[in-house]
């Protein structure tokens, strides 16, 4: 005897299943889960957004504090600039501090005295790379952490204002670059002051300040593809290489670079602060 078959309701499983498919007709995967929470984890993930906000606010405070004091920047007797000062251009720097002349005449109060230098180191620090991801996480949520939920309903990119400025970051980097050069300059004329040459405790902090700059800036991924991201053969270019070899292998600490330069800045300048206003002695170690 046959048996007759009759025919599944395949409906409720075609409801369970996402019905979309591929362009070329397979099937996508199965929908998500709608979740109420904002995550299933259970770990501390919001430390590392709040201490990474914490930390950021407390260095653009403090900054923002020095840069329109316009005091404490200088000290006449050792040449010791801060970098928050430097270059100081106009007649309102005070006599010394000026190390590539007076081009501009009195400043308001209102404008840093390092104002042609302050806004495209700005724009280097929040352009790069390191720091996006730092507040996108902290300070916008975007998202806060891996498998956590963003507020934002809509998510554009940097293709409008005002992360579309994002991409003038190897524009920043160049000024960056020479702005560098500028605080190498400064740290070297601390070498000699009103006594001459000589060699104390705050020639040390100006140096180790730059040298962390350097890392900084040369670690940065617009460095990295100046020195050789458009190369098609590195077999034909063996200097390039080289140097793009030895900016890649910096590359890898541009995070700990970043963060220590935001530390060697605020030490450097609260240095220069306590010396140039007689809070503390230099301790020399040369005349």
């Amino acid at each position: 005897m046959v048996t007759s078959v009759t025919s599944t309701d395949h409906s409720k499983e075609d409801d369970a299943t996402d019905s979309d498919t591929t362009m070329d007709g397979v099937p996508t995967s199965r929908k998500r889960v709608a979740l109420t929470e904002r995550t299933l984890r259970t770990d501390r993930w919001w430390a590392a957004p709040l201490f990474t906000a914490l930390g950021l606010a407390a260095f653009v405070v403090y900054a923002t504090f020095r840069s329109f004091l316009r005091e404490g920047y200088f000290d006449a007797e050792y040449h010791y600039l801060t970098p928050f000062y430097s270059p100081c251009l106009s007649d309102s720097c005070v006599p010394g501090s000026s190390h590539f002349g007076t081009p501009f005449g009195e400043l308001p109060g209102f404008v840093p005295l390092a104002f042609l230098s302050l806004p495209f180191l700005l724009g280097f620090r929040l352009t790069c790379y390191y720091y996006r991801k730092a507040y996108y996480r902290s300070v916008w949520f975007a998202p806060p952490a891996c498998a956590v939920t963003e507020p934002h309903a809509r998510y554009t990119g940097e293709t409008r204002l005002p992360l579309i400025v994002q991409n003038v970051h190897r524009y920043f980097f160049y000024v960056a670059l020479v702005i560098t050069v500028i605080n190498t300059y400064d740290a070297v004329l601390a070498f000699g002051g009103e006594r001459g040459f000589g060699i104390g405790l705050g020639n040390v902090v100006l140096l180790v300040n730059v040298f962390f700059l350097w890392c900084y800036t040369l670690s940065c991924h617009s460095c990295r593809h100046v020195t050789g991201g458009r190369l098609k053969h590195f077999s034909k270019n063996p200097v390039r290489y080289w140097i793009w070899t030895q900016v890649s292998r910096l590359n890898v600490r541009h995070m700990q670079f970043a963060w220590i330069t935001l530390g060697t800045l605020v030490l450097t300048d609260l240095y220069v602060w306590l010396v140039s206003t007689d809070t503390i002695s230099d301790l020399r170690f040369v005349n």
